[in-house]
């Protein structure tokens, strides 16, 4: 007994022991790192980033099991989180700002600076670094992002409470990391308008609206057939190309808008164009009956500098088109390099068409 208790003792103190030499080393890390612990090692336990400016614009990046999203909302653009979390990995220190500009410095950044919160899941016990149970989400870092250094080769971060603002910059990159940290939820949306396989697509419908005899549905019936029907008279269209058809429909396994211009363009603009005729109106209809619809409207060249006179038609933009989709929630720029694939008039999939010049 007394051997089990002595032996029992000796193992509460080692414990204690390691417990204090676990904590100073902690202290003195924490001491030590505080305000310069910009870089997070572990992103891979990144739940959540908020990014905020001073004025309205803010942004919440979210990990879900469905891939990132933003403002809860919208998918997330995969590779610029990507990037984000890899800068997030490689900030390093350059050094503390000067003291002589160190409070003109902190006064620009009270002004123009951007605020990033950052979730992670942290355990709640961890023990040495080997054990950790009972994981929790937990804001662990806020920091602020200024603007560029004069030779645009670091940029001004100040850690939330510090007393000193410091010089960050990524090795081997030439440039300023403040522009990957933008508060304005457009730069982070995924701009997918179609992303489906083939064997997920159930119908596609195609409208011309100057076209009307040229428009059609293709529906699928098992695995290897199809039928595509007029959408004039709803007459079956007796022989196709399948060839054409499947290359069709193997096309909206991903098409990207070009930009997003609902804060581009003013809301009277962008009213006028979509109460005009559409050019075209596509409907893709899944297996799981979600419906996803892309409706185009003609494009003209805009003359910003130039004095073009009112009688004058405006010429039509050949090389791209306005688009409205998302449920009418977003009108895009598209360009017709990307989305003429998908455009193809009835008399495309005839056989014995000839029509191959005019639409590749």
């Amino acid at each position: 007994m007394k051997k089990n208790r002595l032996a029992f003792i000796l193992i509460l103190v080692m414990i204690g022991f390691a417990a204090i030499l676990v904590w100073q080393n902690r202290s003195k890390t924490t001491l030590s790192n505080k305000e310069t612990a910009f870089a997070v090692r572990d992103t891979a336990s990144i739940t959540k980033i908020f990014i905020a400016d001073l004025d309205t614009a803010d942004v919440l990046l979210e990990r879900t099991p469905q891939g990132w999203i933003a403002n809860k909302e919208y998918k997330a653009h995969n590779r610029k989180v990507e990037l984000l979390l890899e800068t997030m990995m490689k900030l390093r220190v350059r050094s503390p700002v000067s003291v002589a500009s160190h409070d003109n410095v902190v006064k620009r950044m009270a002004g123009i600076s951007v605020k990033v919160e950052i979730y992670q899941m942290v355990p709640r016990i961890n023990l040495f670094n080997r054990i950790k149970l009972f994981p929790r989400e937990k804001l662990t870092t806020v920091y602020y992002v200024g603007d560029a250094t004069k030779d645009n080769m670091g940029t001004f971060m100040l850690m939330e409470g510090a007393s000193n603002a410091y010089i960050v910059y990524i090795v081997g990159f030439r440039g300023f990391v403040a522009s990957r940290y933008s508060p304005l939820l457009d730069n982070w949306r995924d701009y997918t308008v179609f992303r489906k396989r083939l064997a997920d697509i159930k119908s596609v419908r195609v409208e011309f609206n100057q076209e009307p005899e040229q428009s059609f549905t293709i529906e699928t019936i098992d695995r290897l057939n199809y039928q595509i029907t007029r959408l004039k008279d709803g007459s079956v269209l007796p022989g196709f190309d399948t060839l054409r058809a499947l290359n069709f429909l193997t096309s909206f396994s991903d098409l990207r808008f070009e930009a997003l211009l609902r804060n581009q363009l003013q809301p009277e603009r962008i009213d006028s164009i979509v109460n005009s005729p559409f050019l075209h109106r596509i409907t893709l209809i899944d297996n799981s009956s979600d419906t996803t619809q892309l409706t185009t409207f003609e494009k003209r060249l805009e003359f910003d500098h130039l004095a073009v006179d009112d009688f004058m038609e405006i010429p039509v933009d050949v090389d791209r088109l306005y688009g409205l989709t998302n449920n009418k929630r977003d009108f895009v720029l598209l360009q017709y390099f990307v989305f003429d694939k998908v455009l193809r008039p009835l008399r495309y999939f005839e056989e014995g068409s000839t029509d191959d010049a005019l639409y590749y």
